[in-house]
């Protein structure tokens, strides 16, 4: 435990501001939900069916087993550094201050193209309802949004959080009570329901490993959960509790929706009718950009509390990153930077995708994957180190949990595109450059990783 020795302390005691603790287990639940989406199977689904050749609830159900780990390594972490900081702290505590400023920094990339690309996403849905307005004054107006939200205070993100999850629910909801009429009066072979788990004609492990390896992308956003450890009431329980679950629910959820969705289309083709196929697109167009304002809110809440925690810690620099705003105690200069690079960003997309026929949404997705999975095997590798190798009662579970998550997750992250490697690479090079010289390589006196007293 390289930093183990480090003060526990923070700004807490000196006057200044801090983080308000005022989430409850459920307030967290629900942010993760729908940081992650209900609907999130929707998007990928037709890529996970390919690759697994029909078995998109096993995958599903086989990510959510894989993701669990890590979402484990992440909760018991945040019962040790219950921190805004996340994985930056955890292994900049555990291992070395060079690995979490490095993991930090992948996070940052993950936590400032989800917003980028929500933002991006909900200008072009939008555009679908109302044409009128073009896509550059969209992304105005949804990141303007977005970021007064998050400027009006935690309980208040948190409120609209719960209306937008409650209304993705309604959502999924209506669709499986379609899913049961269009079911009901026809009549079926005994194989029928079963066979979206396994099908015998089409069954084989590697396509089934494949569609896993898409079918773990559902999970992306869970661990947005651990930013709002000094937030949230009793961290030391509640992080943990909501991070697994989450988790659960995301896969549980998930494995119900395209398990119907592959009983009516087994059954049942697309509608050939103009008139029901654009009431399906309207319908479908309006979820995703429900789904996807959700998103980019939370993601975009989490990021703050992300730059707070490597600014407080000054890896990034202090006066900015590592303010609070006192009346409304949140990291108001990173909320607002946040939405001025998700503005700019989504402009630059657009500028590139016009001219790579839409390639360029595609890389800036997995770029976003690129930094995520950096931190999990940052995540599984500081539980290992904490409860495994300097462990004083040490467990199978304490091995096998953050050494399997890590596999996974490297397994996962060794495979994405060649372009988003490329760029991942680009942005982790200038930012292990910046850090050295910040830092003059990465000096334990000039960057720390400071946990707040559970108390504020």
């Amino acid at each position: 435990m390289a930093q183990q020795n480090q003060t526990v302390s923070a700004s807490a005691g000196t006057g200044t501001a801090t983080l308000h603790r005022t989430l409850g287990l459920w307030n967290l639940i629900i942010i993760g939900l729908v940081i992650i989406q209900p609907t999130a199977p929707m998007g990928i689904y037709g890529v996970i069916s390919n690759k697994a050749h029909g078995h998109v609830v096993t995958a599903i159900l086989i990510a959510m087993i894989a993701m669990l780990l890590t979402a484990i390594s992440y909760g018991r972490m945040a019962r040790v550094y219950p921190s805004a900081g996340s994985a930056y702290t955890y292994v900049g505590q555990e291992i070395h201050s060079a690995c979490g400023y490095i993991v930090g920094w992948g996070m940052v990339m993950d936590y400032l193209l989800n917003p980028l690309i929500c933002t991006a996403f909900c200008a072009k849905a939008a555009m679908n309802i109302l044409p009128g307005l073009s896509y550059y004054v969209w992304i105005v107006i949804f990141a303007a949004f977005f970021t007064w939200v998050n400027l009006r205070g935690i309980k208040t993100s948190a409120r609209l959080n719960e209306g937008l999850c409650a209304g993705m629910v309604i959502v999924v909801v209506l669709f499986l009570g379609c899913v049961i009429r269009t079911l009901w009066h026809v009549h079926h072979d005994p194989g029928f329901f079963t066979r979206p788990f396994y099908d015998p004609q089409s069954f084989h492990p590697s396509s089934i490993f494949a569609g896993t390896s898409v079918a773990v992308l559902t999970y992306i956003g869970f661990d947005a959960v651990s930013t709002l450890s000094e937030e949230a009431e009793n961290p030391r329980r509640n992080i943990l509790l909501a991070t697994v679950l989450v988790c659960l629910i995301t896969g549980v959820l998930s494995g119900i929706e395209v398990y119907a969705a592959q009983l009516v289309w087994g059954s049942k083709p697309f509608p050939s009718n103009q008139v029901e196929s654009a009431l399906l697109f309207q319908i479908i167009n309006f979820t995703l950009l429900v789904a996807n304002m959700g998103s980019g809110m939370g993601s975009q809440l989490a990021a703050g509390r992300l730059l707070y925690g490597m600014g407080r810690g000054n890896a990034l620099p202090k006066a900015f990153f590592g303010a609070i705003e006192p009346r409304r105690r949140i990291p108001r200069n990173n909320i607002v930077a946040v939405g001025l690079f998700a503005v700019a960003g989504a402009g630059i997309l657009e500028f590139f995708s016009s001219r790579l026929g839409g390639g360029a949404y595609e890389i800036g997705a997995e770029a976003l994957n690129f930094g995520a999975f950096i931190a999990f095997m940052g995540v599984n590798a500081a539980a290992f180190t904490h409860y495994w190798l300097y462990g004083r009662s040490r467990k199978l579970s304490d091995l096998l949990v953050p050494v399997l998550g890590f596999i996974i997750c490297g397994f996962i992250w060794v495979h994405l595109s060649r372009p988003a490697l490329v760029l991942g690479t680009v942005w982790m090079v200038i930012g292990i450059t910046y850090g050295t010289i910040r830092t003059r390589g990465f000096r334990s006196e000039l960057v720390s990783f400071d946990v707040p007293p559970e108390e504020a």
